[in-house]
């Protein structure tokens, strides 16, 4: 799932630790793609510091919604059918049509949550801007991470951009997918594809805001 889909299962939560630990792993992966973190696996390394326990926390709901995303039939049966619709846009490309179905399923969802006003995406990002550096820079320190300056740089535009709120329109959706696919591709997505992309986003969209809530659901009951 994408940054506002998890900020959904904490978006009554009043830690700013945490809401930033559900969002953290990819904000770091963003930040810097190689980083590989487990702070998980080395819990006793956080006890004793409320701020880095919360933070740790969050990075744990963030584990448990991707499993409980990834693995679902919603899942599969969603990014079948959006594959289908956008694989002849991507037919001559080197673009990857099922890549292309799962990150667009997950910004579809980034959007419909705000359009239908079921997140407060300024809130969210009042949330990251409370978060003192000094705890999230001991977390990282905790985690081995070795770029913190990277990552502080990356998020302090991440946050003064609020970027996520341009999710409320298709074609920023279509633009934001056409970039990720830059950072693996050389050569991606033509204006006249972007159109058509943004085109049967529509199409499908239609269909997924009858029943997008139900993944949401079923990942509430199983946290």
């Amino acid at each position: 799932m994408n940054f506002l889909s998890h900020y959904y299962f904490d978006r009554t939560n009043n830690d700013a630790n945490v809401v930033m630990g559900t969002v953290l792993p990819d904000l770091i992966k963003n930040a810097v793609k190689e980083a590989n973190l487990y702070p998980h696996k080395n819990e006793f390394l956080f006890k004793g510091n409320p701020a880095e326990e919360n933070l740790l926390i969050g990075w744990k709901r963030h584990l448990a919604v991707d499993l409980l995303f990834h693995s679902s039939n919603f899942f599969l049966e969603k990014t079948t059918e959006l594959k289908q619709l956008i694989k002849p846009i991507v037919e001559n490309t080197v673009v990857r049509p099922s890549f292309l179905a799962h990150v667009g399923l997950e910004l579809l969802l980034d959007h419909l949550l705000v359009e239908q006003n079921l997140i407060q995406v300024n809130h969210f990002y009042e949330n990251l801007s409370s978060v003192k550096k000094e705890s999230l820079s001991d977390f990282l320190e905790h985690c081995n991470f070795k770029n913190p300056e990277l990552f502080f740089n990356f998020l302090e535009k991440f946050i003064s951009s609020k970027y996520l709120l341009s999710y409320q329109k298709l074609e920023n959706i279509s633009y934001a997918l056409n970039r990720i696919c830059m950072r693996l591709w050389p050569k991606t997505l033509d204006d006249k594809q972007l159109q058509q992309l943004t085109f049967e986003l529509g199409v499908f969209k239609t269909a997924l805001e009858n029943d997008f809530m139900d993944i949401f659901e079923e990942i509430e009951k199983k946290l």
